[in-house]
């Protein structure tokens, strides 16, 4: 028969247990983010020696990067779409940073900027190839778009940026270097319909093969997942511009089954959610370029923005019922539903 002193006795034993194998499992924990976030700090030597191609810097994350890669000692190619873009940026930067026109969807141009790199990278080859240039618009209702509404993003977006990275590798294989490709939390979920989403998704899936198939050689590849930030890719005006075209020319019948005051509600409720979710602190995604160069060990994806940490990428995991009533909430329905 079991005391009452051997049942105190036991009971003290299991609370030690349990005391035991709680503290045990924290300090398991504990050791093993020491060791990721020591990992995580350390840094490549010799950036003064590493050149670094950026797309789409006539603004934006693309701007605001070369600037910063340039100040850390970079030999930075910043690739602008415009000559007023690459004559500002020039002027911002150090004698070090050069800049080259180039059209994404023009292979013509895309070969002369390749060409450009490889005579400034010489023997060394080319480290880091940001890819960064990027359109939204037009975006909208996805029956208001026509299939060249979706192909003048994905020819940017997407393709433009396959096309920059396929004749690039040679190059990168010779540096055993970097590829960081500027994805989207829209890659995760389509919130909204035309071309934009859909090139993101693309850039994730492509980013993920690439990445597989270029281990082998060396080269690393990174996907920057950012939430909302102010940059010319969100910027309301264009876009609603834009959302004005497509609705002006939606035929009567089709525009009818939205009502007459649908697009007012929808630039309504666009409005009020960029405002609160776009943050104008663009250096929090510069930030996740610069460690995916800097690194030793890149991190595969990088989450920049509140939004995209603790709302979007959280919701990418919840089942697809739970995306589709937030988006419900956030945008008006058409009258006829």
């Amino acid at each position: 028969m079991v005391t009452e002193e051997e049942q105190v006795l036991s009971g003290f034993a299991q609370v030690f247990v349990y005391i035991f194998s709680y503290t045990f499992l924290l300090s398991v924990a504990a050791a093993i983010f020491v060791a990721w976030f020591i990992r995580d700090s350390l840094k490549v030597d010799d950036i003064d020696t590493k050149h670094v191609l950026v797309t789409g810097c006539d603004s934006g994350f693309g701007n605001l990067v070369a600037k910063q890669l340039d100040r850390q000692g970079f030999h930075v190619i910043a690739a602008c779409l415009t000559e007023s873009g690459s004559s500002d940026l020039r002027n911002a930067a150090s004698p070090r940073l050069k800049t080259v026109l180039l059209n994404v969807t023009d292979s013509v141009s895309i070969d002369r900027a390749v060409e450009m790199v490889r005579r400034e990278t010489v023997e060394r080859g080319l480290y880091g190839l940001i890819n960064n240039a990027g359109r939204s618009i037009p975006i909208g209702p996805t029956e208001w778009l026509q299939p060249e509404d979706f192909r003048k993003v994905m020819d940017v977006n997407l393709m433009g940026l396959v096309e920059v990275t396929l004749k690039c590798l040679p190059l990168l294989k010779k540096a055993k270097g970097r590829v960081v490709n500027v994805a989207s939390i829209l890659g995760r979920l389509s919130l909204v319909g035309g071309g934009y989403c859909l090139s993101k998704w693309g850039v994730e899936a492509f980013s993920d093969s690439l990445r597989r198939d270029m281990r082998h050689f060396g080269i690393k590849v990174s996907i920057i997942e950012p939430g909302f930030f102010k940059t010319n890719v969100t910027r309301l005006d264009l876009i609603e511009a834009d959302l004005q075209r497509l609705w002006d020319h939606l035929p009567d019948d089709v525009r009818d089954t939205y009502g007459h005051k649908y697009l007012e509600e929808y630039l309504k409720a666009q409005r009020f959610s960029m405002n609160i979710l776009c943050s104008s602190d663009i250096s929090k995604v510069t930030s996740c370029m610069q460690h995916a160069l800097t690194a030793r060990h890149p991190r595969t994806r990088y989450s920049a923005g509140w939004d995209a940490k603790l709302f979007w990428i959280p919701l990418s995991y919840l089942p697809a019922f739970v995306g589709d009533f937030f988006i419900n909430v956030m945008l008006p329905p058409p009258k006829q539903c």
